[in-house]
């Protein structure tokens, strides 16, 4: 969901399993009190819960975080108007999660490629 040009403000989410909401909250550029909210509003969301009722979220959880933060910041959307995108196929079926998913592993494969070069010289 986000746009081309703001893809690049946002840092690339690390090939990690789990994120911590500190990590999601600077993934996103949303503080986490935000993030807790929006899991009230949005069903979508839904980060395992651990001990000390501890939020992990995963890779899956984060793009929906930044497709809800690209509705209700870039594209002016309401909370309601962003429930009914999301429920709505328009953005199950956008490509550009999955554009953003093959260009943060090109980056990934580039650093991998980068330390496999150096480690042979």
């Amino acid at each position: 969901m986000l746009e081309p040009s703001h893809n690049n403000e946002l840092p690339v989410i690390p090939g990690k399993r789990y994120f911590t909401i500190g990590e999601v909250a600077e993934l996103c550029a949303v503080k986490a009190h935000v993030l807790r909210y929006w899991e009230q509003e949005f069903p979508q969301l839904s980060p395992v819960k651990r001990r000390g009722n501890r939020r992990y979220y995963q890779r899956a959880d984060v793009l929906t975080i930044r497709q809800i933060r690209s509705l209700l910041y870039e594209e002016g959307y309401t909370i309601g108007g962003a429930k009914q995108k999301l429920d709505s196929h328009e953005v199950k079926d956008d490509t550009s999660q999955y554009k953003q998913l093959i260009r943060q592993m090109i980056t990934e494969l580039e650093e991998v490629l980068g330390v496999l070069n150096n480690s042979t010289h």
